[in-house]
């Protein structure tokens, strides 16, 4: 093993056969990349290309960004243990059928100001956890079946492309499931500032609803349109009219308490407008 990958003529402590490796590597791949791409790339076993990669990352030439995922490190970097990746790189290399959504694609589009401490990724993909937390960043991952991937925009990341959420899909996903906009109160900061600027699309909206399927989301959306007397008589008349029975939580992350609006056939369970203790339209 030593004489695989330790050679007598050696160039700042790498071997010439190590060297050339590392820089088809760096060619080949611009972001993370697993065993079986290197294994791939260089017709190898792959138990040898574990211990290969596994030998690299001990001697610094490249980081493990978790089990059988690594990156590459440029050969004169100082202290190679910091390297680390963009996260929504990533993200995507990991959790890939996926997307940026919620309060990340907020933060995005220039939805928000405020700076949140974890990233949120729909993805179709089987996961175990609704967490993770990877070289320092902390991912929150929603399931999403890959007939809902829809409304997408695809980013630029250095050289990988990323899909993230339109601002429109972004709201349309927050008020369908407002614990991934920071809780109903910043979801309707967030409405806001959208029918304000210059992502407003009222058509996109509804088309998104009717897709996703979830009529709460009408009820949500009308209420908020309502409350901070909003122009956009259309869309609220077609929230209006698509107001399912039963009654919902306004924001389903807090006890389910307060008044009951039948308008919207919702239970208010938080007040919208800072200072009012009972807002109502």
């Amino acid at each position: 093993m030593v004489e695989e990958y330790n050679n007598t003529i050696s160039v700042g402590g790498i071997s010439k056969d190590s060297r050339k490796m590392l820089d088809a590597i760096n060619r080949q791949f611009s972001g993370p990349f697993e065993v079986s791409d290197v294994e791939k790339l260089f017709n190898r076993e792959r138990s040898k290309t574990i211990r290969l990669l596994a030998h690299w990352a001990s001697k610094g030439w490249l980081t493990r960004v978790r089990r059988g995922l690594y990156i590459t490190v440029p050969l004169g970097a100082k202290n190679p243990k910091t390297r680390s990746e963009d996260p929504w790189i990533i993200a995507n290399k990991i959790y890939y059928p996926c997307y940026v959504g919620g309060w990340s694609a907020c933060e995005h589009w220039g939805l928000t100001e405020q700076i949140f401490d974890s990233i949120v990724i729909f993805t179709s993909k089987k996961i175990r956890y609704s967490k993770s937390i990877i070289q320092g960043a902390t991912f929150l991952l929603k399931p999403l079946k890959e007939k809902y991937f829809f409304g997408l925009k695809t980013v630029w990341r250095e050289n990988t492309k990323i899909q993230v959420s339109d601002p429109s899909r972004t709201v349309i996903d927050i008020l369908n499931v407002p614990t991934i906009g920071g809780g109903m109160r910043h979801v309707n900061d967030i409405v806001k500032e959208y029918f304000s600027g210059e992502h407003r699309d009222d058509k996109k909206l509804i088309e998104y609803i009717k897709r996703i399927g979830n009529r709460t989301i009408y009820k949500r959306l009308g209420y908020v349109i309502e409350i901070n007397k909003l122009e956009a008589s259309t869309l609220l008349e077609v929230c209006k009219n698509n107001v399912s029975a039963g009654f919902a939580l306004l924001d389903p992350t807090v006890i389910d308490k307060g008044r009951h609006v039948r308008k919207w056939n919702l239970r208010i369970n938080v007040n919208l407008i800072e200072g009012v203790v009972n807002d109502k339209p």
